[in-house]
């Protein structure tokens, strides 16, 4: 039986709500890591986890003159364990992985961005009096 699914595209996380938040905010990143003319070497990859761990969020090059394909790229790097490929465009990989004990991107965590939090956990806006510069010259 022939699958539906691109074998390119198989290693992508499930479509979710979380997927296209996560895309969202990958968009501002800046590439963390960069596979080079070494390919994805066991230092690169050990790069790779302790990258994961601090920032859950990565995004990472494949240069064009890698000896691994990028989608062989993200293929190895889904063996590990809890990565998920996010999105891969043009020679762009990101990739996610859930921290243990304080997620920024699932649930209601404190760590979860202002813009995604509830109205009830914002902060109240100032009052209508100025304050600053502009004030002072008034």
């Amino acid at each position: 039986m022939i699958s539906a699914v691109s074998p390119k595209k198989r290693s992508l996380m499930p479509s979710s709500k979380l997927r296209r938040s996560l895309r969202g905010h990958g968009h501002a990143l800046s590439a963390l890591v960069h596979v080079g003319k070494g390919g994805l070497s066991p230092a690169v990859l050990k790069q790779v986890e302790q990258t994961l761990a601090d920032h859950e969020l990565v995004k990472m090059k494949v240069d064009a003159d890698s000896p691994n394909d990028r989608f062989a790229v993200a293929e190895l790097l889904t063996a590990l364990p809890g990565v998920n490929v996010v999105q891969i465009i043009g020679h762009t990989i990101l990739i996610y992985k859930r921290h243990p004990r304080e997620p920024r991107f699932e649930g209601g965590t404190p760590g979860v961005p202002a813009a995604e939090r509830p109205a009830t956990e914002r902060p109240a806006k100032p009052s209508g009096k100025r304050t600053g510069k502009r004030a002072a010259r008034r």
